[in-house]
């Protein structure tokens, strides 16, 4: 990201931790013009071209590809491509030129284009102040040569060297109506096509090597015309390219005007005489929101907006298939609430804590940055640990609250209002700081991998596909339901009655209050049955209906054909429990690429943000199907159950849907809750106990460290257990579902989320979560996950009761454990992870199950 003559930069990477992977650097003085950084990847380096609005740079670092020492990688931190950044001259003349005032950068210039070429010149294209292209050369880094100046003119197509220039009077020109306000470059092998959407509303084709005009096309003709759009400033336009090598080259173009923005998609056509012209493809319209990027496929378009109030939005279309023209949401995460709503019965500190530093709310910097205005700059808070910058927080907020009681005396109801009030005062400021960090700045989309992100001041965010149940509940109002979402079953009907039901969901969800959706939380938590809690729901909704909305949903459910069928679908999409055990991990021996693949940090984060993500949205769609459940009994309607459907029906609709809602209430709280900061002799100590009982293999132990964010039990899982299980699933297996040259980020990303919620799934017979918390010494969120389980998980009930007596021995409470283990005998023989643990050793005699349970405990 750039800001006025400063550029930061920051490499990720999805399979390693990074060292020194952000710099910034400043060039004094030198504005850079927007879109000024450029980077090229050839064998050997990675090079970085700059554009500012007094000189162009190159910098040149190595290759990541040369950054591995070995075929294989062991370790999990590598050095970034940044780490000598240092050691560059930036003043070093092969690679930086000060722009001349001759042919001179055009004034208010916001356009430019860099590449290198085949032979590894480094080119920078800019509007020339005369009205046309200006191109400025660099010779190869590693040979000796001149910098070379060439413009580009429409009044003639000869080459013009920084010699014998002629004042615009003399040539002819009629000023700089052919002025680019959007630059793109096309490289060929020996030749590059320069594309320029100029002031004129004309969209030229240069080629560079030939310094030739070959082709202008007038877009007008694909607009709506109108005196407007002639007169309208040409600040908004901008110019986009995609290559496909089976489809060949694609360009997007997007003009606005005051009422309204149009998008228009060509294909370049040519002919055997090198005579070329646009194919139209598409033309898109879109509202009044202010367009800040765009990014081109060969068949889809991904834009980023800001509204009438400032929000950021993102939506996408395919050009080819949607004749209707209408723009698909992305669902950005949201901000945190305005506002924390503290009990009179909850301590202020301990809430709004709980708030702040819930993984996935706030990042590290809005906290760091808000800490520091709220301690009025006295202390340089840099690179805290998570815990760190909690225990600084209490204490700012803290001492500015002791020091406000010492001027008067008072209350216990006054005490708990001022301590609301400073800790309000500092939320506000946190959520400041987030909301400027996390807005969007530009739109990276990989042609290569289809990965799209949003960059950020210091980060970035990964866009990962949303299921057609979450989409369908998500959709707002506005956005109507187009014949793709209808038709998202195979049978059109029940299509269709999915579509409503979800739609009468949304309507309940849409009027649950804090208050209501608090009754379900408290139920889940305090392990009550959550159809009661549905029931007290339904009944706050009908009390507090002013608006008609319990109307509106029975209206709405007339027009569901099948109620029960439709919820039974909705039911199957969201269950992910399976009959049979997920076979055991092999070691990922192989190339770097599979061994290491999505086990970085950010890689982590991503993956298991993704399926908190679906947790909590899933969890609000059982709480409104169990809310609407329970309606449809109390309707009872003959004309709503249809020919007078079976009570029973609808009562096992309502059992199954209730673990399903539990279901994703402990993955979801698995997804918040933080894991514990172990020293290694204490994981080393487990292991051995873990030894005796032959279960060391269960996980492979690395003793992590919560350094810029926390680290959740979920991600611990991830990355110690159910990665390598699930890479080695999709890629290794001889059934394996994808092939290892299958790297397609959307389609990767599915199916690995796909695959790690069954080992999620309480339900499951696989035991891979509590075996990893054990190994990992994570007792106390053990014990936390055992007991949400307890009440209506029958699955694995032994193996828990073994596991709760191994936290009771660590907690040294023996007499509970004893009780455990003597429950968690009954199940053996039944349960696989109870199987494992008496495997008799070679040459050791065999005895009975429980026998043989009883002399390893």
């Amino acid at each position: 990201t750039t800001s006025g003559d400063t550029v930061e930069l920051v490499e990720e990477s999805l399979d390693v931790n990074l060292l020194n992977n952000a710099v910034r650097l400043c060039i004094q003085g030198c504005p850079f013009l927007p879109g000024g950084v450029h980077l090229c990847e050839v064998q050997n380096h990675l090079v970085i071209l700059l554009i500012t609005g007094q000189t162009v740079h190159r910098l040149l670092l190595p290759h990541p590809a040369r950054m591995y020492r070995s075929e294989l990688i062991t370790e999990s931190q590598m050095q970034s491509v940044f780490t000598d950044i240092g050691k560059i001259n930036f003043q070093d003349p092969s690679n930086y030129y000060v722009i001349p005032s001759v042919p001179g950068l055009a004034s208010n210039s916001v356009a430019s284009a860099a590449w290198l070429s085949s032979e590894g010149e480094a080119l920078f294209a800019l509007p020339s102040a005369s009205g046309g292209i200006f191109v400025l050369k660099l010779p190869p880094h590693d040979m000796p040569g001149t910098v070379s100046i060439v413009e580009l003119k429409q009044s003639s197509v000869v080459q013009r060297f920084l010699t014998g220039w002629m004042p615009n009077a003399i040539r002819g020109d009629c000023g700089p109506s052919d002025l680019p306000v959007s630059l793109s470059v096309h490289c060929l092998d020996h030749d590059a096509f320069l594309f320029a959407l100029c002031q004129d509303h004309k969209l030229r084709m240069w080629s560079y090597k030939d310094q030739m005009c070959l082709m202008v096309a007038d877009l007008m003709e694909f607009m709506p015309v109108s005196r407007d759009l002639r007169l309208a400033a040409r600040t908004g336009y901008r110019l986009r390219l995609a290559f496909s090598q089976s489809l060949g080259l694609y360009l997007g173009v997007y003009m606005h005007t005051p009422k309204q923005g149009q998008f228009c998609v060509f294909q370049l056509v040519s002919t055997e005489s090198n005579r070329y012209s646009l194919d139209h493809i598409s033309s898109l319209f879109s509202s009044q929101e202010t367009l800040v990027d765009f990014a081109l496929t060969s068949a889809e378009i991904w834009a980023l907006w800001h509204n009438e109030e400032n929000e950021t939005m993102v939506k996408y279309i395919n050009f080819e298939q949607n004749v209707a023209g209408q723009w698909n949401q992305v669902f950005v995460q949201p901000l945190p609430d305005e506002e924390v709503t503290v009990r009179h019965n909850q301590d202020p500190r301990e809430t709004y804590l709980e708030y702040l530093f819930t993984p996935g709310r706030f990042t590290n910097a809005a906290i760091q940055k808000a800490l520091q205005v709220f301690s009025q700059g006295t202390e340089k808070y840099m690179d805290l640990t998570w815990d760190e910058l909690k225990k600084e927080v209490t204490l700012a907020v803290e001492s500015e609250f002791q020091g406000s009681l010492a001027e008067y005396e008072c209350s216990l109801e006054e005490f708990w209002q001022l301590q609301v009030e400073f800790w309000s005062k500092f939320y506000a400021c946190c959520l400041q700081y987030q909301e400027a960090l996390s807005r969007p700045l530009a739109l990276h989309l990989n042609p290569y991998t289809s990965m799209v992100c949003l960059l950020k001041k210091g980060s970035l965010s990964f866009l990962v596909p949303c299921s057609l149940v979450d989409h369908l509940y998500l959709l707002s109002n506005e956005h109507l339901l187009t014949e793709d979402d209808a038709a998202a079953f195979d049978d059109l009907e029940i299509s269709r009655d999915v579509v409503c039901l979800v739609q009468c969901l949304r309507l309940i969800g849409d009027s649950v209050s804090m208050e209501m959706a608090f009754i379900m939380e408290m139920a889940c938590s305090r392990l009550q049955p959550p159809e009661k809690a549905a029931e007290q729901i339904l009944e706050d909704l009908i009390a507090s209906d002013t608006e008609n909305v319990m109307e509106e949903i029975q209206s709405k459910l007339q027009e569901v054909r099948n109620p029960i069928h439709a919820i039974g679908v909705l039911i199957r999409e969201m269950d992910y429990e399976t009959d049979a055990d997920m076979e055991r991990a092999h070691h990922l021996n192989v190339r770097m690429n599979l061994a290491q693949l999505y086990s970085s940090g950010t890689a982590v984060s991503v993956v298991c943000c993704g399926v908190g993500k679906i947790a909590t949205i899933r969890f609000l769609i059982c709480r409104d199907l169990l809310i609407l459940q329970q309606l449809l009994l109390r309707l009872g309607d003959p004309m709503v159950f249809e020919g007078g459907q079976l009570l029973q029906s609808q009562q096992d609709l309502l059992h199954r849907t209730s673990p399903l809602l539990l279901s994703y209430y402990v993955i979801r709280w698995a997804s918040q809750c933080l894991a514990s900061d172990v020293p290694v002799d204490t994981l080393e100590s487990n292991l051995q106990h873990l030894s005796v009982l032959e279960l060391a293999d269960t996980t492979v132990l690395t003793p992590h460290k919560l350094v810029s964010s926390p680290q959740t039990i979920v991600e611990l899982f991830f990355h110690e257990v159910a990665r390598r299980h699930i890479i080695s699933r999709l890629f290794l297996q001889p059934n394996a579902s994808l092939a290892e040259t299958s790297l397609n980020w959307p389609q990767l990303v599915t199916a690995i989320v796909a695959d790690f919620l069954p080992l999620l799934w309480p339900s499951n017979p696989g035991f891979l979560l509590p075996e990893c918390l054990m190994g990992s010494c994570q007792y106390i969120q053990l014990q936390e996950y055992i007991r949400l389980l307890q009440p209506w998980c029958h699955v694995n009930r032994g193996s828990c009761c073994f596991m709760m007596g191994r936290c009771y021995l660590v907690l040294g409470e023996g007499h509970k454990a004893l009780d455990c283990f003597c429950q968690a005998a009954s199940e053996v023989g039944r349960e696989e992870f109870l199987d494992r643990l008496i495997q008799p050793e070679e040459g050791e005699m065999i005895s009975t199950p429980r026998l043989q349970y009883y002399n390893k405990v």
